[in-house]
This record gives C-alpha cells, sequence and structure tokens, in this order.
C-alpha cells in the first residue's frame, strides 16, 4: 500500500484565531480516514502552557460578554443558527470523514445539536427571576441568575458536533465563555464550529479550542478559572472527571456510559420492534451512548423476534459513510475495532450463540482506484442470541454494532434484569398495552425511557441524563438543568427611601 499524502494538520483556535503549540517538536496525534483506515492528518496535543492561554482568553473575553445585553447575545446566537444551518453539509462531511458514520446520520446529529442552540435562543426567557412587590413595608425582594465565568466542555468522539452543542450554546447565552476539549479522535468539527461563531459576531476568547489528551483534560480539573466542567464518555472517566473536578471545588456535569435494554413484551408488533432494533442497535455502528445494545424478550416472542432481526440484518450495506447508500459506516479507530470485536470473541468463548457473525459482512468498499477493499476498520452487525447477566457482551459497555438477546418468561423478570443493572441510562419498552407502559415508565430505574420510541433522547426543552452509574452530578445537560448548571442565583432585596424621576423622551423604547 502506497504512503498516503497527509496534508490536514489541526491546531487549536484561542482568542479568535487559530494557535499552533508551542515548541519545536510538539506531541502530536494521527487523525485517521476510518474507511480506509490510513492516516489522513494530524492534531496537535495542547500542553499545560495552551490550556491556560486559552482560559486565560476565556476569563478575559468574560469581563465583557458577561455584560453584553441579552438582545446582543440572543442576535449572535441567532446568526450562529443561520449559519449552522446553511453550511450543516461542510460539517456532516467533517464528520464522515473522521468519524466514519453516514452522512444522514452526521446531518442527524447536527440536527439534534441545532434544537439546543434554538432553544438558547429564548434565553431571555429562560433566566428571567422572579419579583415580590412589598416583601415587607418598603421593601422588594427579587431573583436574578448570573453566568458563572469561563467554563470547560469535554467532549467524547461518537458526537463530535452534537455533544459539545449540549453545552455550549446555554452557556454561552448565558454570558459564560467557553472552552472545549473535542475528542482527538475526530477533532476537526470543533475548529469549523469555532469559525461559525467567529462569523456569527461572537466575541474573540468567547469560544476557544484546545486538542490533546490526559494533560489538557487535567489541567481544565484543576485551573482554578475554570467555574464548572460538563463531560460525556465512558463512566470510569466520568469519574475520574467528577471527583477531580469537585475536588477544585467547580460544578461538574459528568455523563458516564450505558448498557441500554429494550424490553419487547408478547403483544408487541414484532415487525416495528426489529426494526428498531435494527435502527437503534447499529446506527453510528452502535457507537451512541443510547444505542439500544441489549434486546430483552419476553417469550414465547424471542424465536420469531431474532429471526424477523437476522433477516433485516443481511439487508445493511456496510461502506463509507460518503457513499449515499451506505446503511451502516466503519468504526472510529482500529483499536476501538479490534476491542468490538473481542467482546465477539469473548461471547462464543461464554457460551452465547452467535447468531449473526458480523466479521463475516460483505462490505462495499473501494480504494481511490475504485477498486474493492476492505481495508479500514469495519465490523459488520453482530448479533447474540440466549445472553445471559454475567458474559462479558452483557455486562461490559461494548460500544459497537452488537446486539445481545436476552431471553425472559415475564415483564416482571424483564423489569428485575433492567433495574439490577448497574446502568441506569436509557431504556425502552415495546407494546401494545396502554398499562403495562405506564407501569414500566413507573418502576424502571433508568433516567430515560421510550415506549415504543428505541432511542428516548429528550427534546431540547427538556434535558438529557441517566440515572446510576450513567451520570455523576446532579445536573443533566441542556433543557431546565442546562440552564441551571451554567448560571447561578442572586436574592435581592431592595428599599428605596426617595422616589426618582427621569426626563422626557417621547421615543419608541428598543433594547440595546
Amino acid at each position: 500500500m502506497s504512503k498516503p499524502n497527509v496534508t490536514k494538520h489541526l491546531i487549536h483556535w484561542i482568542g479568535g484565531a487559530p494557535v499552533a503549540t508551542a515548541g519545536s517538536a510538539p506531541r502530536r496525534g494521527d487523525i485517521f480516514d476510518p474507511a480506509t483506515g490510513q492516516v489522513a492528518g494530524h492534531v496537535d496535543f495542547a500542553g499545560i502552557a495552551e490550556v491556560d492561554q486559552a482560559v486565560a482568553a476565556a476569563a478575559s473575553a468574560f469581563a465583557e460578554w458577561r455584560h453584553a445585553s441579552v438582545a446582543k447575545r440572543t442576535t449572535v446566537l441567532f446568526n450562529f443558527r443561520e449559519l449552522l444551518n446553511a453550511r450543516k453539509d461542510e460539517l456532516a462531511a467533517i464528520i464522515v470523514a473522521e468519524h466514519g458514520k453516514v452522512h444522514s446520520d452526521a446531518l442527524g446529529e447536527i440536527a439534534r445539536g441545532q434544537e439546543v442552540v434554538e432553544y438558547a435562543c429564548g434565553i431571555p426567557q429562560l433566566i428571567k427571576g422572579g419579583f415580590t412587590e412589598q416583601a415587607s413595608t418598603g421593601i422588594d425582594v427579587y431573583s436574578i441568575r448570573q453566568p458563572l465565568g469561563p467554563v470547560a466542555v469535554i467532549s467524547p468522539f461518537n458526537f463530535p458536533a452534537m455533544v459539545p452543542m449540549w453545552f455550549f450554546p446555554i452557556a454561552i447565552a448565558a454570558g459564560n465563555t467557553v472552552v472545549l476539549k473535542p475528542s482527538e479522535k475526530d477533532p476537526s468539527a470543533a475548529n469549523f464550529i469555532a469559525e461559525l461563531w467567529k462569523e456569527a459576531g461572537l466575541p474573540d476568547g468567547v469560544f476557544n479550542v484546545v486538542h490533546g489528551d490526559k494533560v489538557a483534560v487535567d489541567r481544565l480539573l484543576e485551573h482554578p478559572d475554570v467555574k464548572s466542567v460538563s463531560f460525556v464518555g465512558s463512566t470510569p472517566i466520568a469519574r475520574y472527571v467528577y471527583e477531580t473536578g469537585t475536588r477544585y471545588g467547580k460544578r461538574v456535569q459528568a455523563l458516564g456510559g450505558a448498557k441500554n435494554h429494550m424490553l419487547v413484551l408478547p403483544d408487541a408488533d414484532l415487525d416495528l420492534s426489529a426494526d428498531a432494533a435494527i435502527n437503534a442497535g447499529f446506527g453510528a455502528a452502535g457507537e451512541r451512548c443510547m444505542a439500544v445494545s441489549v434486546l430483552v424478550a419476553v417469550d414465547p416472542i424471542g424465536d420469531e423476534l431474532v429471526e424477523k432481526i437476522k433477516q433485516r440484518m443481511a439487508t445493511l450495506k456496510v461502506g463509507p459513510g460518503c457513499n449515499g447508500d451506505s446503511d451502516m459506516g466503519p468504526l472510529v479507530t482500529g483499536q476501538h475495532r479490534d476491542k468490538v470485536t473481542s467482546y465477539v470473541e469473548s461471547g462464543v468463548a461464554d457460551g452465547a450463540e452467535l447468531a449473526v457473525d458480523g466479521r463475516k459482512h460483505p462490505i462495499a468498499a473501494e480504494d481511490a482506484n475504485g477498486a474493492p477493499t476492505a481495508d479500514g476498520f469495519w465490523l459488520g452487525p453482530t448479533l447474540f442470541d440466549h445472553v445471559k447477566p454475567g458474559m462479558s457482551v452483557y455486562n461490559d459497555e461494548i460500544f459497537g454494532p452488537v446486539l445481545s438477546v436476552v431471553r425472559v418468561a415475564s415483564y416482571d423478570e424483564g423489569l428485575e434484569l433492567i433495574n439490577a443493572n448497574p446502568y441506569g441510562n436509557g431504556t425502552a419498552i415495546f407494546t401494545n398495552d396502554g398499562g403495562a407502559a405506564r407501569r414500566f415508565q413507573h418502576e424502571v430505574e433508568v433516567g430515560m425511557v421510550g415506549i415504543n420510541v428505541p432511542i428516548p433522547v429528550p427534546v431540547a426543552y427538556y434535558s438529557f441524563g441517566g440515572w446510576k452509574a450513567s451520570l455523576f452530578g446532579d445536573s443533566h445537560a441542556y433543557g431546565p438543568d442546562g440552564v441551571q448548571f451554567f448560571t447561578r442565583g442572586k436574592a435581592v432585596t431592595q428599599r428605596w427611601l426617595d422616589p426618582s424621576h427621569g426626563g422626557i423622551n417621547l421615543g419608541f423604547p428598543t433594547n440595546s
């Protein structure tokens, strides 16, 4: 294989401009094309100096941005929304090239992130306080919400646009400034977004991007000027971020891993259930924290449902995300692909039935000359049946296109299985029985519940977050929780001894 022509070199975005890592030999990481397995570029890794520079830029910008009128902030938010809509295909292409997901899925990711931008455009309503006149004689009491200061966002590889947009639109709208540390696996989306913010009129330093690894993360967690940290990733790292950030006195919202169960009752429409299992299990190659990774079939429907899923899996076209007819792309890196493949091997060793082996799925990929090739980080959709708790394919968050089917004898057994799981991110029930669905949503110990909806990601005016080992801290992402997280309340008690009177001005009042 010939050596690829690597031209991409990604650097940080600090104070409204690109900034390279200092020194003659900075640490760097490879950026891969997951469909070919080739290195497509390099990204600078920030050291402490670059993180400090970004935080300093954010702190300096906060001095003015916090005083910008709500009307001005909203105007910038609207400008950003319009630019993102106009250039969403460009951003989707960047995501496809570095993450590997198909183009339609990348567009969907952007659309869901855009919902939070639109929610944040309503910040005048969202940060309104309360007012009590004459709480005591001549005394009024009211409440206000104010920004925190520079805040950090540490985001994962699986949604390089959507997950950061869970946080920074509300943070910026509320008057904070942001330092974003995206995943080093697919970092280019963050810089593209930074350029959109600048074009939208956001003052320099309000939105900054530093690339890197644990060095950058640790510095953000300990930096005295960073007031809060928002994180999405695996449970072990979420716990580390939460414990470290709070030890340094910061607000922290740390969203961890998942093992999402989909409970299918005997009365459910099995065709719709099979479709849902395919969509939720294999979309984005299973690299979603809300992916369905365990299907809980209440017998006697298990055999029929598994057969319907197998038939649909055979029709899935696995190929490069830039191909319009691909249903599923590659995994993000070769290392991650190998890790997921190891779970397939361990599932067989543990005694689960390998109903569909994704390692044998045909790959519809071509090289630059149009010749067929299977190079790249490929693994087809995989199905295990008769999985039991205790097997690694059941216990662990695999984060790949591996769906496990567990058979149970009753609703109660299925509910007990779900509630016993240490994760509590998302779950779903498929049934035509309203009473069973209502009982499930009341009894299940999971933060986000779908009723005949396989991926119950809340709309932007609700909040996203799980229970148990899927969330550290008491604040969910975006929605009302997001507004509370990125602001702090202040109560004011006032008394004026003398009335005052302004001058005469018959002009129509305007916001400024």
